[in-house]
This record gives structure tokens, sequence and C-alpha cells, in this order.
């Protein structure tokens, strides 16, 4: 065993101990984290509108402290855009993550100098967690690959701005650095496929051990490699042990990656967000993420079907129960208050407090009351995919509401790597799985308010295409699984017409 190897377990042990002690007190450690996060921020313009030095309980924030998205906090971020300083966190930020979003344009997320150490922390703390479970370290003798956006950082108002994977790039740490890949200059490159392509060349006759990106894309790198290669990756990368992974479901993609690699591999997911690191799977075969409780963020959970209910019920870790789909709220250490991130979660273990993403608020289908959500869809697909051996490349989930002819119906346009034998069979199974997973849809369908659903086969890298035609090809952009509008599917209609 290496110096470095010995020196990384090390660490985990000490990442263990310090995990430990935390998550044996969720309840009150969360409650010292709000007070704390009230108390640092109770000078600030949005600490004095709310008083927070009044503040004792969590009963008294949630009566004072409104829930909001980007565009209800938008008043006061502007300001701090604009330069101004104590509007929502002491000072200024040390960062603005930039993202984009559908319905607010650009989206500028604070990272305060309390905020940004909890990102690197987290991150190091996923990793030697797996170090700690698997008893594997060789990782850190090797080549290791983060795919993700530029490094190259602008300026707004005298404050750095960029992507957050980008802005994390800045803190590799040192010990990291001769191992990291791809190249400064490679990472700069904006155009996604010629970014690719150069990290093909630069890491194609490296030791590469671990990989890390959203699956879509590290999808595209593989099988660049292979194309230029003709190997398979394991056979390229024969060291290649662990594949570390966040931003969306791994299950879809995990038939078609593994054939590409050779073999099956052990996995990491993150939940990393600009607003915040949210969680990480701190077991490796353990369903979950645990949440990170102890990382500057307090949170907050509203049933997702009472989300838009006119004064919806918020209720703190201390309330939640196993099961149940829950919008997730954020109060941090950059000063977002009350904050809806868009996400839904669901717990699946309280003893510790493990969660999985089960969607996005606005990504679901309701076109008749059904609410069919992430999770469910690809569950549905992932089960009739293992029954019928096919291999989905990429997919995405509309209703028709007005069809030329016949009942209303949910759309699927699917990607396949190795399509099913007989697609209409696959498309009975997987209505009858979707029946399974949504009792609404399951009713609708029984009650002939729905027909079952259709399958528009699309080549398999339809997706990619689109991707590209929308100006959102790689980096930490991922196509929406469900719409409850037809925006995708009609652009995907006009090129892939199968009337």
């Amino acid at each position: 065993m290496s110096i470095k190897q010995r020196i990384a377990k090390r660490w985990a042990k000490r990442a263990i101990k310090t995990t430990k002690k935390w998550a044996k007190n969720p309840i009150k450690t969360q409650e010292n984290v709000l007070m704390e996060l009230l108390h640092k921020a109770k000078n600030t313009d949005f600490g004095q509108y709310y008083d927070f030095e009044s503040i004792t309980s969590y009963a008294e924030f949630k009566s004072r402290v409104p829930i909001c998205d980007y565009e209800g906090l938008r008043p006061y971020v502007d300001r701090v855009v604009a330069g101004e300083s104590n509007v929502i966190w002491p000072g200024k930020p040390l960062y603005f993550s930039k993202t984009s979003g559908t319905t607010s344009g650009v989206k500028y997320i604070p990272i305060s100098k309390e905020s940004m150490p909890t990102h690197i922390k987290t991150a190091q703390n996923a990793l030697f967690h797996y170090i700690h479970n698997s008893g594997d370290s060789s990782f850190v003798d090797g080549k290791m690959i983060f795919l993700q956006g530029s490094p190259t950082l602008s300026k707004t108002n005298g404050i750095a701005t960029g992507r957050l994977s980008g802005i994390v790039a800045h803190y590799v740490p040192s010990y990291l650095q001769r191992s990291r890949m791809p190249s400064w200059q490679t990472n700069s490159i904006e155009d996604w496929e010629q970014k690719v392509d150069a990290i093909v060349e630069e890491t194609r006759h490296e030791d590469m051990r671990l990989i890390s990106g959203i699956p879509p894309w590290v999808k595209m790198y593989f099988e660049r490699l292979k194309d230029a290669s003709g190997k398979s990756i394991s056979e390229l990368f024969p060291n290649f042990s662990l594949f570390v992974y966040g931003g969306v479901n791994y299950e879809p993609y995990r038939a078609v990656l593994e054939e590409l690699i050779g073999k099956k591999i052990n996995s990491v997911e993150l939940y990393p967000a600009s607003e915040g690191f949210i969680a990480f799977q701190d077991q490796l075969n353990q369903k979950g993420m645990l949440l990170q409780l102890n990382s500057g963020i307090f949170y907050e959970f509203i049933e997702a079907d009472k989300l838009f209910d006119e004064n919806p019920p918020r209720i703190s870790l201390a309330d939640v129960k196993q099961g149940v789909n829950y919008a997730i709220i954020l109060n941090t250490s950059a000063g977002l208050w009350g904050y809806n991130i868009g996400d839904t979660v669901e717990f699946v273990s309280l003893k510790p407090y493990r969660i999985i993403v089960s969607g996005r608020i606005k990504h679901f289908i309701s076109a008749f009351g059904e609410h069919v959500i992430g999770k469910e869809v690809e569950e549905a697909l992932q089960k009739t995919a293992e029954v019928h051996t096919a291999r989905v490349t990429e997919f995405t989930v509309a209703p028709q509401v007005t069809p030329t002819e016949g009942l209303p119906y949910h759309e699927w346009w699917v990607a396949f790597e190795s399509p099913p034998k007989d697609l209409a069979i696959f498309a009975a199974t997987l209505d009858e799985e979707m029946r399974h997973q949504n009792t609404y849809y399951d009713d609708l369908i029984s009650g002939g308010v729905l027909r079952p659903l259709v399958i528009r086969l699309l080549p398999k890298d339809a997706f990619e295409l689109y991707m590209k035609s929308v100006g959102k090809l790689g980096g930490q952009n991922k196509t929406p699984r469900l719409t409850n509008d037809r925006q995708i599917a009609d652009a995907l209609n006009k090129v892939y017409s199968t009337k």
C-alpha cells in the first residue's frame, strides 16, 4: 500500500468519526445550525426586516420568514448582484454561481466565504466514506477526471462568477493536482463536443481510476473513447474502480454504461447544488444519500402535493416521515432563506436521515390530475427494460391532451441503445408498471379518461442532438424527464415525426 493510500485511509477514519458525531444527534444539530444562521445574519437587511435577533425557535422562524423561489428572493439578490453589502448575508459573496432557469432566466446564486468550504469538504467526505466502507483507496494512486464546466470565471461587480463545477475546480487540493484531469486548458474549452474530444485525447493513454460526471455526458465521453480506441473502457483503463455521479438518476444509464465499461463498477451518488451540497451516498449497498445536517444548511420540508396551497404546512427534520414526497426548502450560510430549490425528495431512512431525489417540482405530468413524478417514470422504465432486456439511452414524457383521434395519452419519447424485440409488448408492460407506480394514473386508465401510453422510438443520439440544438449540450445540463407541456415533445416531433 502506498503512502498516499495510507494517508487517505487515515483521513477517512477521521471523516467517519465526525459524521457519526452529528448523525447521532440530528435534531439538535439542525437546531444549532438554525440558531447560528440567524445569529450571523441578524444585522443584515433581511435579518433586521424579519427581526432575526428575537427568534428563539423554529416555530417563530417559519411564522415570519416566507417560503420563496428565486423570483421571490430576487429583489434582495438583485441588490447583492448590484454590489450592495449585508443584504441577505454579512458582507459580499465570495462567488456567484451562474445558472439558467426556465422561468427566471439567468440566476445568480451567492456563495459566501462560509458556504464555499462546505461544498469542498462534503465532496471530500463522500470519497472518504467510500474509502472507509470499501477498504479501497487505490484510486488515489492513479488519475482522476471530473467532467465539469469551465473554470474560467467572469466578474459581476467585482464578484467572481461562473458555473458551480467551474468554481469548485479552483479548490482541488494540492495533493490531487497532479492526478487531476483534464488539463486546465482543456477544461476551459466552452464547446462541449470539442471539449470531450480533447479530453479523450488527453486521457486515453492515462491510468484513469476515478471518473466523475453527470451520467449522460460520461456516456458520451465513454462512447468517444471507444470509437477512438476500439476498446472497452475497462480495457483502456484496467484500474478504473470508481464512478462518482450526480444530477440525474444513474439507474436508467447503468446497463448502457456498464456495457461500455465492460464490467460492473462501484459508484457513489452526490447531491450537490449551487445553493449547497445537500447529501451524498455514505453506504455502498444501501439506498439513499446521507442528508448533510452540519454543513451550514437548515432544512425544511413541505409535502409536494401541498406546496401550492395558500398556506402549505412547513416542517423541520423532526417531523418528516418515510415514503412521503417532499419539496425541500433551504436556509443557508450564503443567505438563502426559505428557499425552494425546486427538487422533491423522499426519505428512505430516518436513522440516519437518508434521502433520494424523487424529481423536480416543475418536472411532472398532471394534465388530468395524475401528478406523475420523475421517480415513478424512471422506476417503471427501468423495471420494464429489465424484463425485456432492453437498454435505454435517454427519454422524456409529455401529455398528449388533444390527439387527432382517440383518447388522450402519455407520450414517451425513448432512445434505445438496445431496443426491445417487440415495442408494442414493451409499451404494454411499461403501462402496467406506471399503473402500479401511480394510482391516479391507474384510475384514469381504468375510467376511460386516458388510453395506455404511446412510445415514440428515437435514434440513440436524438437527445444529444436536441440538447445541442437548444444550446445545452454538456456541462451540468440535463434533459427533463417529464414536462406538463409539449415543448420538448413538439421539438422532437418536428425532427422525428412518426406520422
